[in-house]
């Protein structure tokens, strides 16, 4: 425990440094649903995107939720004052047809519904994506409904200083999410993007709650609908990008996990499974409706049957040659995520060998990764670059 105590702190005392200069800006007070932001004017596209001279794009994955409970305004802008140059929104809808910010529709572990006896009715059992689930789902409660909750931490076990912040945020919307990336990208003098995932778009499809024409909407009503990256969709089902990237202009991104097909597949008896989507011949046909792919990190390097990582694929080299980007994810400081070997002691809150894993993945020549750590991966990224130089 001591030693992962002690790297927390050298990774906070980092961010402190990073503070001092351009990357972080001042941390203050928190205002209203989400914590401030720095001071700043608005940026060019070219210039407040500057990350891509500076290495790959650090993309705060569900904000900075190794810090603060996750898809939360105060999770994003934390995200954006460490220095990320994304944040991510997963998208689910509400019963009248809104989007909000939530890695799952069953909400019980993110939100305090099941200490709401308002809601003890709600309680329902369904079938997503083909696992029975039991609990209460975005799409039997209203906009105004889910307002009335407040985010909880996922993972308490394992981040229990999160839990300090239970019960203070809203769910949002993406509107909320949009707007707020807008008034960071003016506060901080960079340009702070978007980067939406649909999530069970099979699913909501056929509950009559598609996602895809909300998000759309959305996106052309805000100014986002370019090539210029200030949003790019993801989803793990390749007909959800395929129908967004044919009403929108905007990047997309095909997630990848390690094993089994994407839903869209199994549900319609044909397509793709992740595995296929990985040789050469998968990712040209990715390439024809995407431009990033984003693959669970151990298919960037695997790991061994210890559990020690490895030695990197080939696929980044190959995604490469299909003229794919490539964002892994998802990178957490705990040991609990990290390979064995890069783990500090048996604790698994700990903080273990974090910075030692970023920098490897760096060196595999990867465009962006997710993080719930921002912080630590722009530290990784200023030192990576520097020993370049």
């Amino acid at each position: 425990m001591v030693a992962g105590t002690a790297l927390r702190g050298k990774v906070r005392a980092k961010a402190a440094l990073l503070a001092a200069g351009a990357v972080l800006l001042p941390m203050l007070a928190v205002v209203g649903s989400a914590e401030a932001a720095p001071a700043g004017n608005t940026a060019g596209n070219a210039a407040g995107n500057a990350a891509a001279a500076r290495g790959p794009l650090v993309l705060g994955h569900r904000g900075a939720s190794g810090y603060r409970p996750e898809h939360t305004l105060a999770s994003y802008e934390l995200a954006v004052r460490m220095g990320a140059d994304y944040i991510e929104p997963d998208l689910v809808p509400t019963k009248d047809g809104q989007l909000v910010a939530r890695h799952e529709n069953e909400i019980s572990g993110t939100t305090d519904v099941a200490k709401r006896p308002e809601f003890a009715g709600r309680k329902t059992t369904k079938t997503i994506d083909g696992a029975k689930v039991t609990g209460w789902f975005t799409e039997d409660f209203t906009l105004a409904e889910l307002k009335t909750l407040r985010a909880a931490e996922r993972l308490p076990a394992i981040r229990q200083e999160n839990t300090l912040y239970d019960g203070r945020y809203q769910v949002p919307t993406l509107q909320e999410v949009i707007d707020l990336a807008k008034r960071l990208s003016r506060k901080a003098d960079r340009r702070v993007g978007i980067f939406p995932e649909t999530k069970h778009p099979t699913y909501f499809r056929t509950i009559g709650l598609p996602l895809e024409p909300v998000v759309i909407r959305t996106l052309k009503r805000n100014g986002l609908d370019h090539r210029d990256g200030r949003a790019i969709v993801q989803s793990f089902e390749p007909t959800s990008l395929q129908i967004l990237t044919k009403s929108l202009r905007v990047p997309a991104l095909q997630a990848i996990s390690a094993a089994g097909a994407p839903y869209d597949t199994i549900a319609n008896g044909k397509g793709p499974t992740y595995a296929q989507m990985i040789t050469p011949a998968g990712l040209k046909q990715v390439r024809t409706y995407a431009d990033w792919i984003g693959p669970e990190k151990n298919l960037v390097i695997p790991r061994k049957a210890d559990g020690s990582l490895g030695t990197a694929s080939s696929l980044v080299k190959d995604a490469h040659a299909a003229r794919l980007k490539v964002a892994p994810y998802t990178f957490r400081n705990e040991n609990d995520f990290l390979p064995t070997d890069l783990r500090n002691g048996t604790v698994r809150s700990d903080y273990g060998q974090a910075l030692k894993e970023y920098d490897l993945f760096y060196r595999t020549g990867i465009d962006a990764l997710f993080s719930d750590n921002p912080d630590t991966a722009i530290v990784a990224r200023t030192e990576f670059l520097g020993s370049r130089d």
